[in-house]
């Protein structure tokens, strides 16, 4: 250690006064030693962009070494685009001052990126580069992105491959884009992150494609749902579900079955020669309800279900899920007239049902709920024998008679002549209206084609067997003209009859002819009993009364002169002979006229 001590030699010019003040170098040492360190550090100036590295950080701020001597303060706010930043990494600041009034230096990253961001946005866009961008709001169409300082336009539709129903979940975040479109005009920048992701995915869309065959199954995901289908991205590549292929039971709707963004296996049933239309099916991965089916159902069994499509000609029933039934309207009510199923039954109403048909192949079953109830015919000679009254529904109107059901399915026509004994319908609605009761009698029964014959006029006596013995030949009635047709006129007669005259027999004593509503006296001229036909005459009433009253004055003037032949003979047995002759043809003749006047 000595000999150590012998090598150290001492410093010639060692200031000793500085050394007892306290001072570890002198003044020039000191001066020396404040130049190198000035020139060891970055000379920079107000107003510069430069590079710097991130020393500290907190919630609040970021602390930035830019090699000055001092370090920098940048608010954390300002690196929001950059939530991946960390201590080490360097970053861009502009020198806003060297010194505050603290003696801090002042830097901004917002104005450094601000200062650039134009020319790093047109570099992007010429080398395609990607970059980061901080989602600041939502906005009409889109959204704002923060790209270097500059808000930049995102799109809706570019925010991803597939449709965005919630904008609002994508603020706030930094993602990667690309820029798409500069208008230098006016400054405006579009960026796209969809363009990032679809290179990626038309290489997996070709991969997929040129994989796929038919009845592969493969996982989706549910992209888009449609009153007729679903979309499902099979990773880049669209397919859709029919709603026919959803399931085996009938869907009002998809999303019934499925719901957005929900992960499913589907099957490939068909696609075109290019692969871009790709058909896939749900129900096709579950065996079908048919071949689930019970194999002791048959013809003739109740089954129950519910009524999941209405139709005018019927309903389908579903009895399980994908295994419907129809019950044709003739099958749902034992009633002949036509109906429609609505008036039976609605969508979503439990019914039992009777199997009618039923084909496993053609997965066809009919049903029947008819059937449930007695058929109607079966005993019907026994129910409604013929002669036996009722009073039935009045359901039709023909031009040749009514339609009246008795009850349910049991129907009968009534014939338009059946209607009235007396008046001439033309019509049945001058007797009755549909939907109204309407006494009748069975007359014949039809059990094979299911109808009755009917009578109204059954039900009281025939009065044309009394009219027989009124409205004798040669008679004479007052009656009025009602109606005036193309071969004469209908007359009214008493007793509510009807009679008829044709034109020649309308005409009056005076010649003229007679008129709806005039009332004059008819002379029977004929009576059909069997065809209930009357035809009368005016003309007849007074043409009949002129050669009776010549015969009868011709027999009055001849009796007379054969009494002044006799007065003239003076025998007085011829006188009383003459004069009781006299009283015997005076009292023939009264005869004569008064039956003529009765006729």
């Amino acid at each position: 250690m000595i000999d150590n001590l012998k090598n150290v030699q001492p410093i010639n010019d060692f200031d000793w006064d500085a050394y007892e003040q306290g001072e570890s170098f002198s003044a020039k040492s000191k001066e020396e030693l404040v130049e190198t360190y000035d020139q060891s550090l970055n000379k920079v100036n107000d107003k510069e962009v430069v590079m710097g590295k991130v020393t500290a950080m907190n919630k609040r701020e970021v602390v930035v070494n830019i090699g000055y001597k001092s370090d920098g303060i940048v608010s954390m706010n300002e690196f929001r685009y950059n939530p991946d930043m960390k201590i080490g990494d360097e970053v861009e600041v502009y020198i806003e001052s060297q010194e505050d009034k603290k003696g801090q230096l002042i830097l901004s990253h917002k104005k450094a990126r601000a200062t650039r961001s134009w020319d790093r946005v047109n570099e992007a866009l010429e080398k395609d580069e990607i970059i980061k961008g901080y989602i600041k709001c939502r906005t009409k169409g889109g959204m704002i992105v923060d790209v270097f300082g500059i808000e930049a336009f995102l799109p809706g539709s570019q925010i991803d491959v597939k449709p965005i129903r919630d904008y609002d979940v994508f603020v706030g975040k930094t993602m990667e884009f690309k820029v798409v479109k500069i208008n230098h005009e006016f400054k405006n920048v579009v960026v796209s992150h969809k363009a990032l992701i679809e290179a990626e995915l038309e290489q997996q869309k070709k991969d997929i494609i040129s994989k796929l065959e038919k009845g592969q199954v493969l996982e989706g995901t549910v992209k888009n749902i449609t009153s007729y289908g679903v979309f499902i991205d099979l990773g880049g590549v669209d397919g859709l579900i029919h709603i026919t292929d959803l399931s085996w039971g009938r869907v009002q709707h998809p999303e019934e079955v499925v719901k957005l963004d929900e992960k499913i296996n589907v099957v490939i049933l068909d696609f075109d020669d290019d692969k871009k239309r790709i058909a896939l099916g749900l129900k096709q991965l579950t065996p079908h309800p048919w071949d689930a089916l019970s194999a002791d159902l048959k013809v003739g069994d109740k089954v129950k279900g519910r009524v999941v499509v209405m139709a005018d000609y019927g309903a389908f029933i579903e009895i399980a899920p994908g295994v419907e039934g129809l019950i044709h309207v003739s099958e749902m009510s034992w009633a002949q007239h036509l109906r429609s199923a609505q008036d039976f039954m609605k969508v979503g109403d439990e019914v039992e049902a009777v199997v009618l048909t039923l084909d496993r192949d053609e997965r066809k079953m009919s049903l029947g709920i008819k059937q449930l109830k007695p058929d109607p015919w079966e005993n019907i000679e026994e129910r409604y024998p013929i002669g036996s009254k009722h009073t039935a529904k009045v359901r039709n109107f023909t031009n040749f008679g009514v339609f009246a059901e008795i009850e349910e399915g049991v129907d009968g026509l009534i014939h338009i002549s059946d209607l009235s004994w007396t008046k001439k319908i033309k019509h049945p609605s001058e007797v009755t209206s549909i939907g109204a009761d309407i006494d009748v009698q069975v007359l014949e029964i039809d059990k094979e084609n299911r109808r009755l014959s009917l009578g109204h006029k059954q039900l009281e006596e025939n009065p044309w067997d009394v009219f027989e013995t009124i409205f004798t030949v040669g008679s004479i009635h007052e009656g009025t003209v009602v109606e005036m047709v193309d071969k004469g006129a209908v007359i009214s007669l008493p007793y509510g009859v009807e009679g008829f005259a044709t034109p020649k027999h309308l005409v009056k004593e005076d010649g003229s002819q007679a008129k709806v509503d005039e009332k004059l006296d008819f002379k029977v001229i004929e009576f059909n009993k069997d065809s209930k036909r009357i035809i009368v005459s005016h003309s007849r009433v007074f043409e009949d009364e002129k050669p009776e009253a010549k015969e009868a004055a011709a027999e009055k003037k001849a009796k007379r002169a054969s009494k002044k032949e006799k007065e003239e003979t003076p025998s007085s047995s011829g006188m009383e002979k003459t004069t009781l002759g006299d009283i015997e043809e005076l009292a023939a003749l009264k005869e004569k006229l008064s039956g003529g006047d009765a006729k």
